[in-house]
């Protein structure tokens, strides 16, 4: 009995293995029958390829896309994970070694002629610029031109390496779209920047008069200069030692005496010491030799705070005119601390830059615009976030706007939107950026009062020429007289 369930078991698996035997041998006669290959190993490759086709071409659209600095992705994921991800300072350093790499975003449009200027004697593209703190060694410059500024500005750049101040030294505001730094000049020092520099030039470099540091047409390179901690405070030793390392390799100097976080410095604002080191920037400076990669010597600019005085202003506007200063840059960070800030992190120590910074530089630049004559340009620098404040900047006696934090909030498709916003509105109004700038500067510069005119004789009154010729000729009555007791005395 006990053999009849396992002889049952073999015969059903028998039956079942029969049956499929046979359903293999009939498809295998049909698929010889119909010449067809079997299907399994090339649908395998079929399927492979078509993945491989899939991937190369998603790969190059998204490389397509991300290399488009107006990709919305830069704007609204990437630079958002980078600032809520690290820190402030950690995430500064790791877009600047993207950039770097050469494997940054890149600005593809072709600049509005709308926008083309003039700055310094220099023609370039746009009149967008990216300040000095971004790239404080010069590491990334190329990266940086590839994003659309005409104005790249390196530094600031001590002569000997610093570490600046401790961390944490930089905080987002961003209820505020704001920044508070106090970085204190942290520096590789200048051997590290200027080799930087050096190493860009190409070995075969054809120099012509359109020629610029920037290695590019349409385009300058700044570098702005720092002092040591260390290093005196009312001394101008560390400048000149700047124009000296720099001068042959960029084509504007940027003389930054206006930090709020280096002991001293703005000291060197006041009128005494600033006659003093902008006398001596300028014998160094004049005592260049014409640059091997432009063929000239590099603009002097003088950068400063947004927090004096009307009257400070207006006294070191008479210095800045009688000094070799080409122009000025309005402005860097403020101490102030407006009422309107909200986020938490409004009270750390430092400078603010940010939006919040916009009235207090416009407020310096109209009262030194009005101080200056329209031959030293302006450069605006201080919570500019649109086209629309470009514009504003413009018509407030500016040549020149640069754009700091709003960049690292924005990210890199910062520039290109703030050019077409400003393209926009100028071809609303059917003016160019030339055009507004013109305008503002002769209509709100500082000319000087021409020389009195003398005034009008009244009758009766002896003019100067009258009283002359009276003087001649009672001294022809007195030669008469004398020769006429020569000769009675004689007699």
């Amino acid at each position: 009995m006990a053999s009849l369930p396992l002889r049952g078991i073999r015969h059903q698996h028998a039956h079942r293995h029969g049956i499929t035997h046979h359903r293999q041998s009939i498809l295998q006669r049909r698929t010889f029958a119909s010449g067809v290959p079997p299907p399994i190993s090339s649908r395998s490759t079929l399927r492979t390829t078509s993945y491989a086709v899939l991937f190369a071409v998603s790969a190059g659209l998204f490389a397509a896309y991300y290399l488009d600095a107006r990709s919305a992705i830069h704007r609204y994921v990437l630079t958002p994970v980078l600032r809520y991800t690290f820190d402030a300072e950690t995430g500064h350093k790791i877009a600047v070694k993207v950039l770097r790499s050469g494997l940054g975003p890149r600005d593809v449009v072709k600049d509005d002629d709308v926008l083309r200027s003039e700055i310094l004697g220099f023609d370039v593209s746009n009149p967008v610029g990216l300040a000095a703190g971004f790239d404080k060694d010069g590491e990334a410059i190329d990266g940086l031109f590839n994003l659309g500024f005409s104005w790249v500005e390196v530094g600031s750049v001590t002569p000997k390496p610093q570490p600046g101040n401790p961390r944490p030294r930089v905080f987002h505001l961003p209820a505020d779209s704001a920044l508070i730094n106090r970085y204190g000049f942290p520096s590789q020092g200048a051997a590290a920047v200027v080799s930087r520099l050096r190493a860009r030039i190409p070995t075969f470099y054809d120099v012509n008069e359109a020629s610029t540091s920037a290695l590019r047409s349409g385009a300058v390179l700044a570098v702005n200069l720092g002092k040591n901690k260390t290093s005196s405070a009312d001394s101008s030793e560390d400048f000149v030692s700047g124009v000296n390392t720099f001068g042959p390799y960029a084509d504007v100097l940027v003389v930054n005496v206006s930090s709020p976080n280096t002991p001293g410095l703005r000291g060197l604002q006041n009128r005494e010491l600033l006659e003093s080191l902008l006398k001596d920037v300028a014998e160094a400076r004049n005592a260049l030799e014409p640059s091997p990669v432009t063929s000239r010597r590099p603009r002097l600019v003088l950068k400063v705070a947004p927090d004096l005085e009307e009257s400070q202003l207006a006294e070191m506007a008479e210095v800045i005119r009688n000094s070799d200063i080409d122009g000025v840059i309005v402005s860097n960070t403020t101490v102030a601390r407006p009422s309107s800030l909200i986020d938490s992190n409004k009270t750390e120590t430092g400078g603010l830059s940010g939006r919040p910074l916009k009235p207090y530089t416009l407020r310096a630049l109209k009262t030194l615009r009005a101080h200056l004559p329209a031959s030293i340009p302006i450069i605006g620098c201080g919570g500019i976030s649109s086209g629309a404040d470009a514009l504003e900047y413009g018509r407030a006696g500016a040549s020149f706007v640069q754009l700091y934090t709003e960049f690292g909030y924005d990210g890199v498709g910062t520039c290109r939107r703030i050019k077409d916003e400003l393209a926009s509105l100028l071809k609303r109004e059917g003016k160019t950026w030339r055009d507004v700038v013109n305008e503002s500067t002769e209509r709100l510069s500082w000319k000087e009062s021409p020389a009195p005119l003398p005034a009008p004789v009244r009758e009766g009154e002896a003019t100067i020429g009258k009283l002359v010729e009276e003087a001649e000729m009672l001294q022809s009555l007195l030669d008469q007289l004398g020769r006429k007791m020569s000769e009675s005395a004689e007699s």
